[in-house]
Parts: structure tokens; sequence; C-alpha cells
């Protein structure tokens, strides 16, 4: 690990309700080393995800910032909720602190969704980003801006259903594509009026599920669409662990 003043090399991390990734990304988003993978650990806690971290990082020694995608609510840095980890363990749990203080870098960290839209947005208007996988993610920006994160996979689609529920791997599972379409289309309906954004953008490992007609303004990207939003976390303006700035930003 590098110092801080060095030029931007982000140990970007995204973690999964079935795999942590790892990667290095320079200051403009491209990748310096290959991404690597492991299972997330179980029980998901953060003891097991931050000993996972630690082993995909081993082999990688020239990084001085890090940027973790997690798929929670989580504010400053901190996890307030997990639902597809070991939720309990990770009730306010100052993640990002405890990150830096492992690697010794400045570490940030923000929802899944948040990072992703940060490396897919066009920085122009109200944008709308959607993961479909494990469960159901989002993030919105303004002029390329996060805006405070809305926890939209856990509030309700139907009398009895989530939207984690109601399109999340399971229901993928157990309805099948054809319905599982079906949901889909009534969401992005729901979504059009609730938001009505410039561009909605949808990733996830089920955005290539998709078979129904989308509009002009939906736009389908992919993991590595998103990359980018590891380092542009630590663009001027972004969500930040407080004070935690690099100096070879302006």
């Amino acid at each position: 690990m590098s110092n801080t003043s060095s030029p931007l090399k982000v140990l970007s991390i995204d973690i999964g309700g079935s795999h942590i990734k790892a990667t290095v990304l320079d200051e403009n988003g491209a990748m310096l080393v290959n991404y690597s993978k492991l299972e997330t650990p179980q029980p998901a806690n953060p003891e097991n995800v931050i000993a996972t971290i630690k082993k995909l990082a081993e082999p990688i020694d020239d990084f001085n910032h890090i940027s973790v995608g997690f798929p929670g609510y989580v504010r400053d840095s901190i996890v307030k909720t997990a639902p597809n980890l070991d939720n309990d363990a990770w009730a306010n749990y100052k993640f990002g602190e405890r990150l830096t203080k492992e690697f010794g870098v400045p570490a940030a960290v923000v929802n899944d969704a948040d990072m992703q839209g940060l490396g897919v947005v066009s920085g122009k208007g109200l944008e709308l980003v959607i993961t479909l996988g494990t469960g159901f993610g989002t993030a919105l920006l303004l002029d390329g801006k996060l805006l405070p994160h809305l926890e939209v996979g856990q509030s309700p689609i139907t009398r009895h259903n989530s939207y984690d529920a109601y399109v999340g791997d399971k229901a993928f599972e157990a309805e099948g594509k054809k319905k599982w379409n079906e949901r889909m289309e009534k969401v992005l309906k729901v979504l059009k009026t609730l938001f009505n954004y410039d561009t909605l953008y949808i990733g996830g490992g089920n955005a290539r599920e998709l078979d129904i007609k989308l509009d002009k303004n939906i736009k389908l990207v992919t993991n590595r669409d998103g990359i980018k939003g590891g380092a542009r976390l630590w663009a001027e303006g972004q969500v930040l662990q407080p004070g935690k700035k690099p100096s070879s930003t302006k």
C-alpha cells in the first residue's frame, strides 16, 4: 500500500450475497489489476467479510484508497442495514473506520447500487440506477452527484411483497422468467411515475433476463460498466468518510 499523496489507486470492493470481488482502479476508473473474487462467507458477519477482503487484497500491495459497495443502507461509511447478509451483526457498524484501521489507508463505504451508479451515469439530469440480483438495488443521482440513498428494495410494491421479494433472485427462481418479466414491467411503470427520471440504467446479474420492451431512455449496463464508480467515489462532492478526501483530487 502506498502513500495517499501518490496518484489515486483505489482498491475497489464489491460485496454481494454470493461473492465478494476486488480490483484496483486508477483515478479515471481503469482497472490496474484483473478482478478477483471469493465466495461470500457464511455467516456473512463483519469479521468474516473483512477476513475475506484481506485474502483478496493480500496479493495486491499498491493501493492508497479503498472503496466498498455494500448491499444495504449505508450512511457516512456506517452500515445501518444488511438484509442479504448477517443483518443484526452489521447494525450501525463503522465499516469504513474499521477498514481504514485494518489497511492504513482512507476507506469509504456506500450502497453497492450507489457505487455502480457513479460508474455508469452520464452526469446529466436526474438519473436512476437499479440493480437486479439477490435483491433490488437503487441509486439516484442529479447531475452526476449521489442523492441520499433510498432503500426502495425494502419498500412495498404489492400488499404482501417488497421489491426485493417481488423481483429478487428468489422470485425469479420461484416464478420463472416469464412471470418475472411481467413483474418487472410493473416495477418499471411504477419507477417511471415515482421518479420521472431523465435516464434509467438497469444492471445486476438478472438484467440479462429482461425480454420486455424498454423505453428509449432506459439503458442496460453490466457490472464492468460500473467499475469506475469505485474511483469516482473519491471525486470532489461525493459521499465520503468525513475528512478523508485524497489530496490528488480537486
